[in-house]
């Protein structure tokens, strides 16, 4: 009989897999400070990150703080970032959030998390984006795709990404959390998508897979 490992040996295992596939990785989505990463994260809801790099050099162009994007019309943050899909909820909140960091903040992206939540369009995925990409301070946003990875390697069984995310947390060391929930991401991409995914040519799923995924 093949030897049991214990789950602290298979998120190890886990670890170094991830690690020695992406040892460095970077961030995925294009900015030069909290303010940019911020809209970045807020307009990548339900897009890609490619598809709002692509998008946001022109906004940028716009407004890059703000103070310029608390001038600009909504109609106009929403011509440009319509490719992004969702851009009359997102284009309002873009504006609002600017108004707000402006008249609560000094115009300053706030590092805490719970006044990053109070923004408008910012829930707790993107805050904790921020807080760990930002300001390097340790988080683990969990968005669909890792909550299904996580579930597929057998680490949670959370039926959403809140409890997925308190898993996460409680598995894996909190210095490794800013790049490990990196690393998945792009593990997901070339490894383990959502969609053809081969579970048996999976580093990680061929070892640790769900019985259902390797039928």
């Amino acid at each position: 009989m093949p030897k049991q490992i214990s789950k602290a040996e298979k998120v190890q295992d886990i670890i170094n897999i991830l690690e020695d596939l992406y040892p460095t990785v970077p961030v995925p989505l294009d900015h030069k400070d909290p303010y940019t990463l911020l809209v970045a994260v807020l307009l990548s809801a339900q897009c890609t990150d490619i598809r709002v790099n692509q998008v946001t050099p022109a906004l940028f162009e716009l407004a890059d703080n703000p103070g310029d994007m608390a001038q600009q019309k909504v109609e106009d943050i929403k011509a440009i970032i319509r490719p992004c899909g969702l851009s009359p909820r997102k284009s309002k909140a873009i504006y609002d959030l600017s108004h707000i960091l402006l008249d609560k903040h000094d115009g300053i992206v706030p590092a805490d998390m719970e006044l990053l939540e109070e923004l408008p369009g910012v829930g707790h995925k993107t805050a904790s984006v921020v807080m760990s990409q930002a300001f390097g301070v340790p988080a683990f946003p969990v968005d669909t795709h890792i909550h299904r990875l996580i579930w597929r390697w057998k680490l949670s069984t959370g039926k959403n990404v809140v409890q997925t995310e308190k898993d996460c947390k409680r598995l894996f060391p909190e210095a490794l959390w800013n790049k490990l929930h990196l690393q998945i991401i792009f593990f997901g991409r070339e490894y383990c998508p959502a969609r053809g995914h081969d579970a048996h040519s999976c580093p990680i799923c061929s070892k640790y897979g769900r019985a259902e995924l390797l039928k």
